[in-house]
C-alpha cells in the first residue's frame, strides 16, 4: 500500500466528521474563541510585571484568583447554558469579558485583583460550547475522532495564542494585547450569537424557563466523578511536567530553549491525537491517564541533559496527551444525562483548572525542597494516584443500563 493510500485512508475519518453540516465552522470558530484563553494567564503576567512595575508573586495572585474563579464558575455557566441555552449565557458571559479585558489595563493592581475573580467565573465557556457542539451533531460513533480533533485544535490554540501575545507585547504593549483579547472575544461572541449552533442532539431547543435541570447529585455519578478524576490526574501529570521541565533547563543555563522543547512536545500530543482519532480502536481512558503519567517518570532519569534529550524523553508522554484529554472528553458526553451535559462539560472544565492548580504548588514545592528531576518524577506519580483513584470509583459504579461505550475502545 503506497504512502499516499495511507494518508487519505488515514485522513476519511476526519474528512466525514469535517462533512458533517456545520462541524467544519463551528470547530474553526471555536479555535478562535480559544486563542484569548489560552493567553490569558500570560497576558496578566506580561502586564502585571512590566506595565504596573510589581513582582511574579503578584502576577501570580492575579492569575491565580482568574483561575478560581473558572474553576467555581464553570459548572453553574455550564447548568446555565443546560437551562437557558446558548445565546443568553453567551451575552452575559461575552459583555463581562469583554468589558474586563478592554477595561483591566486601566485599573489598579488592588481593583484588578478584585476584578478577576468575577471575571474568571463568567469567562465566555469555549470548551463547553465546542464540545457540547460536536456531541449534538456528530453521530456516537464518530465522536471519538470529532474530540480528538478537538483536542488537536486546542494544543494548537496554546502554540498560537501565548506567541501572539508575546509579539504584541514586545512589539506594542501589555495593554494593546490586553485589548486585542477582548476585540477577539467580542467577535467571537457576536459570531456565537448570529449561528446559535445547537447544543443538544435534536432540535437543540433549551429546556423550559423554570425546568429543573438538578444539582450535581443528579449529574455527577460514579461513572462521571471517576472520569473527572482521571481528568485531575491528567493536567496534574501535565501541568507538573511543563513547571519541572522549565525548572531543569533553567537549572542548567538552557532556559532559553523552554518555548523549543514545549513545541516539540505539542506536536507529539497532535500526532497522538490524530492517530487516536483516525484507528479503529484505542486504548480506554484509563489506560491512556495510566501510560501518560507512566511514561514521565523514567524521563526524569535525563534531568540535567541538554535540552533536545529531555525533549525526545518526554515525546513518548505527549503522544498520548491528546488521545487522553478527548477520551475524557467523550465519556462525559455519554455519561452525562442529556438534560445536564452542559453542566459536566463545566465540571470536566473545572477539574482541568483543579489538576493545574494542584500541580504548580505541590511540584514547585517538591522542586524547591529537592530538584527539577524529582518535580518530574513526582508530577508522574501523582498522576499515577489520580488515575489508582479513578480505578476504584470506576470499579464501583454501577453497571450502565445503555450501551454506553467506553471512550476510545470501540468505536469503529
Amino acid at each position: 500500500m503506497s504512502v499516499g493510500t495511507r494518508i487519505a485512508r488515514g485522513s476519511r475519518p476526519y474528512r466525514e466528521v469535517l462533512a458533517i453540516p456545520g462541524v467544519a465552522r463551528s470547530i474553526l470558530l471555536m479555535f478562535v474563541a480559544r486563542l484569548p484563553t489560552a493567553a490569558m494567564s500570560l497576558t496578566l503576567t506580561l502586564h502585571v510585571v512590566t506595565r504596573l512595575d510589581r513582582g511574579y508573586i503578584d502576577a501570580g495572585f492575579v492569575a491565580t484568583m482568574s483561575t478560581i474563579g473558572t474553576m467555581l464558575g464553570a459548572p453553574l455557566v455550564g447548568a446555565a447554558l443546560d437551562r437557558y441555552g446558548l445565546r443568553p449565557v453567551v451575552a452575559v458571559c461575552g459583555t463581562v469579558a469583554t468589558a474586563y479585558w478592554i477595561g483591566a489595563p486601566w485599573l489598579p493592581y488592588p481593583a484588578l485583583v478584585a476584578a478577576a475573580f468575577p471575571a474568571g467565573a463568567l469567562v465566555v465557556p469555549a470548551n463547553s460550547i465546542a464540545r457540547q457542539v460536536l456531541s449534538a451533531a456528530v453521530p456516537a460513533e464518530r465522536q471519538r475522532t470529532a474530540f480528538s480533533l478537538d483536542s488537536i485544535m486546542v494544543e494548537a490554540s496554546f502554540i498560537i495564542g501565548p506567541a501572539i501575545v508575546v509579539y504584541c507585547a514586545a512589539r506594542y504593549s501589555s495593554t494593546a494585547a490586553m485589548t486585542a483579547i477582548g476585540a477577539v472575544i467580542a467577535a467571537v461572541v457576536a459570531a456565537l450569537l448570529v449561528q446559535n449552533p445547537p447544543l443538544r442532539a435534536g432540535d437543540g431547543k433549551p429546556g423550559r424557563p423554570g425546568l429543573r435541570v438538578g444539582g450535581f447529585g443528579g449529574v455527577l455519578s460514579r461513572g462521571l466523578a471517576g472520569t473527572l478524576l482521571i481528568t485531575v490526574g491528567a493536567l496534574f501529570a501535565l501541568g507538573g511536567t511543563e513547571l519541572a521541565l522549565v525548572a531543569s533547563l533553567s537549572s542548567i543555563d538552557q532556559a532559553q530553549w523552554s518555548g523549543v522543547v514545549l513545541a516539540m512536545l505539542a506536536v507529539a500530543s497532535i500526532a497522538g491525537g490524530l492517530v487516536h482519532g483516525a484507528v479503529r480502536r484505542s486504548l480506554p481512558q484509563l489506560a491512556l491517564v495510566t501510560l501518560l503519567a507512566g511514561l514521565i517518570v523514567p524521563a526524569a532519569l535525563v534531568v540535567g541533559q541538554p535540552w533536545w534529550l529531555l525533549g525526545l524523553a518526554l515525546m513518548p508522554m505527549q503522544l498520548v496527551c491528546a488521545p487522553t484529554l478527548a477520551a475524557t472528553t467523550e465519556n462525559v458526553s455519554h455519561r452525562a444525562p442529556a438534560h445536564a451535559l452542559g453542566m459536566a462539560m463545566g465540571l470536566q472544565d473545572a477539574a482541568t483548572r483543579l489538576g493545574i492548580a494542584l500541580a504548580s504548588p505541590v511540584i514547585g514545592f517538591v522542586i524547591d525542597h529537592h530538584t527539577p528531576g524529582w518535580g518530574l518524577a513526582a508530577s508522574g506519580l501523582g498522576g499515577l494516584l489520580f488515575a489508582l483513584a479513578a480505578a476504584v470509583v470506576l470499579r464501583a459504579a454501577p453497571a450502565r443500563t445503555g450501551p454506553v461505550p467506553e471512550a476510545g475502545l470501540n468505536h469503529s
